[in-house]
């Protein structure tokens, strides 16, 4: 088996990005070093990445812009090649997500308040826009973050039959049907979330029927029971992901859980650290650790496939580090990878 790494970053002034495009990486097997077989300059702000499940072929959306691009991967040298793009029909596309039958690409529009809905075709390529939802909420009371909606992710539920969309500003969470056929959105559940807590990304535990909600505003862990029958999401519980002891300002990013559910992750930005939380047999979480992020801003962090590492993407020191996982400790390795304002990882086994 071979494992390749997608990175994704931001590239404009705008954003004070280094980036530049799309860096693919082979990495070690046994060492877990990266070498680096390609940077393709791409559309700009190649924010978040997603792979194809069964077609050599990767996903971007691209922040602050309207688009969401296709690339044609060469399955032997994990090279890619431009395949195509299409409109979101909105602006700042945040996240994306392939439905289970593999016919729909569902892309969160974070400044415009809306979730895009783009058919795949047979071979992978994106089709124009099928539906466009829109959004609605109140908003919360925070003066900047919470100016508009900004939905900011839409993984499917386990069944595939839901999918799921915290929406910072409006401190709420969505639960959108989409129809297979047709390709529709629409919102069949709001759930309100604790006002000024900015709910940004979501996990579903693998063996329960429980959702865990990262809050970005008040640095939050809100554990819900999902009812995957019919798509409700009912709060049992919220705990802090920083320490007691700090009393900085930061900001929630990316969560994570373990395949077995006995470990979840989150990133802290200001505390610079991974929250590391125990998950016990009932699903309730108790925190376990904090391992400083060895960078600024750890926006973005993904376990490889066999889980033997964790990666952090540190986006205002310009690397990714490497931690070594053992029963939820996190180990840095010494391994750094250089790169641009980094803010996503994809990994693909072949």
């Amino acid at each position: 088996m071979t494992l390749f790494a997608y990175l994704g970053c931001r590239t404009t002034r705008a954003r004070n990005a280094r980036g530049e495009g799309i860096s693919v990486y082979a990495v070690d097997d046994a060492t877990g070093a990266w070498t680096r077989v390609q940077l393709l300059a791409t559309e700009e702000n190649p924010s978040f990445l997603a792979l194809h499940p069964s077609l050599d072929v990767l996903y971007s959306v691209h922040g602050d812009f309207d688009l969401v691009t296709a690339y044609r991967i060469l399955r032997e040298s994990g090279q890619i090649a431009p395949f195509g793009k299409q409109s979101t029909r909105g602006r700042n596309p945040v996240h994306l997500a392939i439905d289970p039958a593999q016919r729909w690409l569902v892309v969160p529009n974070y400044k415009t308040d809306s979730l895009a809905n783009l058919p795949i075709s047979p071979d992978g390529e994106l089709l124009p826009l099928a539906d466009l939802c829109a959004l609605p909420g109140t908003l919360g009371p925070h003066r900047i973050e919470q100016d508009y909606g900004r939905p900011h992710h839409a993984p499917f539920s386990p069944s595939g039959r839901w999918i799921v969309v915290p929406e910072k500003g409006n401190d709420q969470i969505s639960v959108v049907r989409l129809d297979g056929e047709t390709g529709r959105l629409e919102v069949v559940h709001r759930t309100p979330c604790r006002e000024n807590a900015g709910p940004r990304h979501v996990v579903f535990h693998p063996k329960l029927p429980l959702a865990y909600v990262l809050n970005e505003l008040d640095s939050t862990v809100t554990t819900y029971d999902f009812d995957d029958a019919t798509g409700s999401m009912t709060p049992r519980d919220i705990l802090s992901a920083l320490p007691r002891s700090y009393v900085g300002n930061s900001r929630a990013s990316e969560i994570e859980i373990s395949r077995d559910g006995r470990f979840l992750y989150t990133s802290n930005r200001g505390h610079d650290s991974i929250t590391i939380f125990d998950i016990d047999e009932d699903g309730v979480l108790a925190p376990k650790g904090w391992e400083p992020s060895q960078g600024r801003t750890p926006r973005f962090f993904a376990l490889d496939p066999d889980e033997r590492y964790l990666y952090v993407a540190n986006e205002d020191s310009d690397c990714i580090v490497q931690f070594r996982c053992g029963d939820g400790q996190l180990i840095a390795t010494g391994e750094v990878i250089p790169v641009g304002s980094p803010t996503s990882i994809a990994f693909r086994q072949v």
